[in-house]
């Protein structure tokens, strides 16, 4: 009973430590050029394609650390393993999703697919596949709160606006419109996922640690998208 509630303190501990990251990285995505254009009514076509296009690499890589996470976890947590698994599965084709909202809003899929990494998208995937190459990379939950809150709470949002603002039917914004649908039912997961490698106080640092730099990562991945 007193190590249940060990884990439930800690969890409950890290799960405010990681609301408070998330707060302020909701404040920074807010700032960019790119967010002010889309909630001020200043959104064009071309920012909504760069978007697209600059999300997609990140997104095909998204798949890839967690693919690489989970073979680095070791035996004494095959739940987390098979979890992270699970997830690389689900979300390895999404991608793909970004390519077709971008040939539906009048772009050339060979241009989406050929397109280089901005400067943030080459600094979050080179530091998800650093830390996914550690032993037992439980930092990347902290990772995985940020994005997966990301699209829990900003994505369908986003959509709509981006859908009002350019006038573009569903079938060129459904990468948004059904991360902002699913990611809820990962979050759910999240908490469980905690409960695997809790309680620890210097994993539950590391979670939060890496929370704080994929936050910073990903603002600089969206301040670098410029029409």
């Amino acid at each position: 009973m007193a190590d249940g509630a060990r884990v439930d303190d800690q969890v409950a501990d890290t799960l405010r430590k990681l609301a408070v990251v998330f707060a302020d990285f909701e404040q920074r995505l807010e700032a960019t050029p790119l967010i002010r254009k889309l909630t001020r009514g200043r959104f064009e076509l071309a920012d909504y394609q760069l978007f697209l296009i600059n999300l997609r690499q990140q997104v095909k890589d998204g798949a890839l650390w967690m693919s690489r996470a989970a073979s680095n976890v070791g035996e004494g947590h095959l739940e987390l393993r098979s979890t992270l698994m699970r997830h690389a599965v689900t979300e390895h084709r999404d991608f793909r999703l970004l390519e077709a909202d971008f040939v539906c809003s009048g772009g050339e899929v060979e241009v989406i697919r050929s397109a280089p990494k901005n400067v943030g998208s080459e600094a979050i995937s080179a530091w998800m596949f650093h830390e996914a190459s550690k032993p037992d990379p439980f930092g990347l939950l902290g990772a995985m709160f940020i994005i997966e809150g990301l699209g829990s709470i900003k994505a369908a949002p986003w959509g709509r606006l981006v859908k009002e603002r350019l006038n573009l039917p569903d079938e060129a914004v459904r990468f948004l419109l059904y991360h902002g649908e699913n990611d809820a039912e990962h979050m759910q997961e999240f908490e469980e996922m905690l409960r695997m490698v809790l309680p620890d106080a210097a994993v539950a640092e590391r979670i939060v640690r890496t929370a704080k730099v994929t936050a910073r990562l990903y603002t600089l991945q969206i301040e670098e998208i410029a029409a």
